[in-house]
């Protein structure tokens, strides 16, 4: 080893202790890894930030904008409260909600599926009387088999297609990662349809901010207008499409006071419905029903060309001046510019109209206003908002927009027409501009230490292959390979992407190993397609700790999980996904 290579390795090492001590943030590690190459001459001055121009970061922060447009659409989630009532048996349910999981991740950030997921998870863990810790784990884990199946699935696709690029001058497409991705991805929900039961029964011991702040019933006000299409059906009807977490407590026809409404009742055109249950029940009876919230009519002003009208949950503070007054009495939309959409009230049903109810102290309401001066108006009514919690109460979802901005993409990529830079990009910035997903949003939605640690990674990487520390490294595994049959040597690098893992990121996994794997097969004479894969999988296969990716951090106080208890399930699906994935990978890329 030279001086160079030297410094390299040590720059490396050095990365993994720090990943491995976990005090500082991996974006952080990553920017001190620069710097160290920069002062010790690894690195040029002049080549310090290419990092941050490379079409990487432009992928992957397009991409997330994308996956979050579609993940707002809510289609999923629709379709499983259709089908979870009638579930029982918790094979079934694991069954359901690991395959909408996995196919979400393949086209959506994984951890934005999941998030997805998990409510659906407790419901159906409550109707099966088990312990939630039966279901998250396995949802996780299929969420991080679902990304294996497209390019754009997880962040190390992204990262070895372009890889791949810069060695051989081609690039993974769309679907090249689909065939393996796939089979990886049947075979391991199948395995943890049965395998759950490796986990420990447990449940949270305590129920943490969230539970505290989940409000349980609302009571909004919506018109039956002609085109909806609950008329002519009955009350009854009206309330299957919330699954039972919503009902019709009064009906207002023709300027009479409300009536309590019988099951059997017809619903006509014009007819005022008051409305109680769960905020997502509420909004589905709205959107599925095409119903009109009374407040529809009065929009909150647009002050600015791009002004993005936004609804929020708050409790009404002891100063406020609401406390006593109805929305109408203190002229809330005409003085403040605010929609009430809805309120609960502890231990209380409303009957009265949604505008002439007296507001009290301690009541949440839902207020619809401009986003952007909604703080504001917060303020001046006394109201403190709860968590910072935005809710969607009745928003008609185009779902088919996000998707054929996708699909467009996608096809574009698929058929190389355009660089997926440029096809992620425009993709992007159509969501941005067709409101598929609001400015704000998309801004939340882009993962930004992920895109720093790639910008600061990238050059690091770069000096490792420069250097010749990556063909070093390779020459050093050929020579415990030489012995080994071919899939004896694919195994290996993908078992040592499995294992580098969970101390690493898996992008700066991606980063570091990729180079390696290139070199090695190339060393021992063999096509670097299938090792590449193979270091994309292991880096997107971390099921043996809570720490090395975010979607098993995510379920880990929710599941009342221990470090320890994703051996038990993760282990044996390492093990399958090197047994089924070393053989597919052979099968779909030659190694000669």
């Amino acid at each position: 080893m030279n001086q160079s290579q030297l410094l390299s390795t040590a720059i490396i090492i050095g990365m993994m202790i720090l990943f491995i001590w976990g005090r500082l943030r991996y974006d952080v590690v990553t920017m001190l890894a620069l710097l160290a190459a920069l002062a010790l001459g690894v690195v040029p001055y002049d080549k310090a930030f290419s990092g941050f121009s490379d079409e990487i970061v432009i992928i992957v922060g397009s991409a997330l904008v994308v996956s979050g447009a579609v993940a707002r659409t809510g289609i999923m989630e629709a379709l499983l409260q259709r089908l979870s009532p009638h579930i029982r048996s918790v094979p079934l349910q694991l069954g359901l909600l690991i395959a909408t999981v996995t196919l979400l991740s393949a086209f959506v950030k994984n951890i934005g599926a999941l998030a997805i997921m998990i409510p659906v998870a407790f419901q159906m863990a409550r109707s099966s009387g088990t312990a939630p810790s039966k279901f998250l784990m396995p949802l996780s884990f299929g969420s991080l088999l679902g990304g294996l199946m497209t390019q754009i699935g997880t962040s190390p696709n992204i990262i070895v297609s372009r890889l791949r690029h810069d060695m051989t001058g081609h690039a993974f497409s769309m679907f090249d990662f689909t065939p393996v991705g796939a089979i990886l991805s049947v075979v391991g929900i199948i395995f943890l349809i049965f395998g759950y039961r490796l986990l420990p029964e447990r449940r949270r011991e305590t129920a943490g901010m969230q539970a505290a702040l989940d409000i349980k019933n609302y009571t909004t006000e919506a018109e039956v207008t002609a085109s909806s299409a609950v008329i002519g059906k009955t009350v009854a009807d009206l309330q299957r499409l919330a699954d039972g977490a919503a009902m019709v407590t009064a009906i207002l026809r023709d300027s009479q006071k409300p009536s309590k409404p019988l099951p059997d009742a017809v619903l006509q055109a014009s007819d005022i419905l008051l409305l109680e249950g769960e905020p997502q029940a509420l909004d589905n009876m709205v959107t599925r029903g095409k119903l009109k919230l009374t407040t529809d009519h009065r929009q909150p002003a647009a002050t600015e060309p791009h002004a993005e009208i936004e609804a929020i949950e708050a409790v009404i503070g002891e100063s406020s001046p609401l406390i006593g007054l109805s929305a109408q009495r203190m002229a809330l939309f005409e003085r403040f510019g605010v929609n009430l959409l809805a309120v609960s009230r502890t231990g209380q049903r409303i009957i009265d109209r949604l505008g002439s109810i007296s507001l009290r102290l301690g009541d949440v309401v839902v207020l619809q206003g401009n986003l952007h001066n909604l703080p504001d108006r917060l303020q001046e009514l006394g109201c403190l908002p709860l968590a910072a919690r935005t809710i969607r109460l009745g928003k008609m979802r185009r779902a088919v927009l996000p998707l054929a901005i996708l699909a467009a993409a996608m096809v574009l990529t698929a058929f190389s027409i355009v660089p997926v830079a440029v096809a992620f990009f425009g993709a992007a910035v159509l969501m941005v501009l067709t409101r598929a997903l609001p400015l704000r949003e998309a801004y939340h939605n882009i993962e930004w230490p992920i895109l720093i640690m790639l910008g600061a990674l990238i050059p690091v990487s770069d000096a490792l292959r420069l250097t010749g520390t990556t063909d070093l490294i390779a020459s050093w595994l050929s020579q415990l390979a030489v012995q080994l049959p071919p899939y004896g040597a694919l195994g290996l690098i993908l078992v040592v992407a499995m294992a580098v893992t969970p101390f690493l990121n898996n992008a700066a996994t991606v980063l570091v190993m990729a180079p390696i794997a290139a070199s090695f097969a190339t060393a021992l004479h063999y096509k670097p397609d299938a090792f590449l894969m193979a270091v994309a999988i292991g880096a997107g296969c971390d099921f043996l700790t809570p720490i090395g990716h975010q979607c098993n951090t995510l379920v880990m106080g929710p599941g009342g999980y221990r470090f320890g208890d994703y051996w038990r399930l993760g282990l044996p699906l390492s093990v399958l996904v090197v047994l089924i994935g070393v053989p597919s990978l052979m099968l779909v890329w030659p190694l000669q």
